[in-house]
């Protein structure tokens, strides 16, 4: 821990306070005090680290209110890694931080036992998310399923293989959304390629790191190392920007070692999709946080979304839903906030529908976003490559060299 201290000492030194990274902070530009900022809170750490500041309630508020959305990520001209500098202080003020003393054992414990945690809420689901949605303990109620999408090991064949792939299938997806796993499984399969969910894939460990809970986070990423490094596949699909980014870019940070084959569908998918007929839809594209300033995708969902013969309304403003995982129950009236100048986005674009690449995004945009669909950029690939109809019937010799969709 005191080597911790010190490399994070020595990376919150080489700030010069030019402020660079709170251009584009949503909580400052919704909150407009210095410590609401990035730049704030960097100062602070290096109070905390320096003994110039100490432990208090309102220095847990101020650092335990950044979103951990990316915003700032790469902004700084002299290299901070402010995101993962925000993690290592969140670490470090956990023992002292009581507003979340109740979500660390229960994030701890659900990660441990999520299939038991699934049941138990699926058994208070008429009852208890209601009540707790109701006294605004979370912001919303959403209808789980009756079986999560993975089941054990499951391996998805197809007659003429043309691939492998593997999908990390991510907490949401698993247990809120499942049917957007079948849809990539789906399309996956459409297009060639055999689908793996191995065995013992477990959170990726990216609710714990935001509460502070390090040490659980690194165990976590341990485990998903040793499942999906062994596999003997082309790439490591994810739904989830968060847990593609967690996989990809923050194991090595945490564990010393990621997962380089993973990516996100569209990345995936962008030079294997061609056009089709205009279905005389309009959308509006929403970038997730993680996705766009994280993993640096932005014009794959579009052209995507293009291919599909949709127009695309709104223009490509970025702009934070105010999701965060367990943000939005932490900090209710700035997620509130940010969702609300997405939505004011959203239907000033005037769009038929609202297309976005994460299920967390889907979540909280759906709690207001109730006079058009809100999908995820797979549902929309899956409408408009598996179920599209063919204009000429193909000649015998394509159908067999060609049997996706190409």
């Amino acid at each position: 821990m005191a080597e911790d201290k010190t490399a994070l000492l020595e990376d919150l030194s080489k700030c010069v306070r030019c402020g660079s990274c709170k251009a584009n902070c949503p909580t400052f530009l919704g909150d407009p005090l210095e410590p609401m900022g990035t730049r704030g809170r960097l100062v602070l750490l290096r109070g905390l680290l320096t003994g110039a500041v100490k432990p208090s309630r309102l220095l847990n508020e101020r650092i335990f209110s950044c979103i951990l959305c990316g915003a700032c990520a790469g902004a700084c001209p002299l290299g901070v890694d402010i995101p993962e500098a925000i993690c290592q202080g969140r670490a470090l003020l956990s023992p002292t931080d009581k507003k979340r003393r109740l979500l660390r054992p229960l994030a701890r414990w659900s990660s441990r036992r999520p299939d038991v945690a699934f049941r138990m809420l699926r058994m208070g689901e008429r009852l208890l998310l209601p009540f707790l949605a109701k006294r605004g303990i979370i912001p919303f109620s959403p209808e789980l399923p009756e079986v999560p999408l993975r089941r054990s090991e499951q391996v998805f064949r197809v007659h003429k293989k043309k691939g492998r792939v593997a999908v990390f299938v991510g907490c949401s997806i698993n247990y809120v959304f499942p049917h957007m796993g079948e849809s990539l499984i789906n399309v996956l399969r459409k297009f060639g390629y055999e689908v793996v969910l191995p065995h013992g894939e477990t959170c990726c460990g990216a609710p714990l790191r935001a509460l502070g809970l390090e040490k659980e986070a690194e165990e976590l990423a341990e485990k998903n190392y040793r499942v999906f490094s062994r596999l003997k596949v082309e790439a490591i699909l994810s739904l989830c920007p968060t847990c593609a980014l967690s996989l990809k870019t923050e194991y090595p940070k945490m564990i010393g070692k990621g997962l380089d084959r993973v990516m996100d569908v569209s990345t995936f998918f962008a030079d294997k999709l061609k056009g089709m007929d205009k279905i005389y839809r309009t959308s509006f594209y929403h970038d997730p946080c993680h996705l766009s300033y994280g993993l640096g995708v932005k014009q794959e969902p579009r052209e995507i979304i293009r291919k599909a013969g949709l127009d695309l309304v709104g223009g490509e403003d970025q702009g934070c839903c105010g999701f965060g995982g367990l943000y939005c129950m932490s900090f209710k009236e700035i997620s509130a906030g940010l969702l609300q100048k997405r939505t004011e986005r959203i239907s000033a674009s005037a769009a038929d529908a609202v297309v976005t690449s994460c299920p967390g995004c889907v979540l909280q945009l759906s709690r207001t976003v109730t006079d058009r669909p809100v999908l995820h950029l797979i549902e929309l690939i899956e409408e408009a490559y598996c179920y599209r109809p063919e204009k000429q019937p193909r000649k015998e010799k394509d159908a067999e060299s060609e049997p996706t969709l190409f």
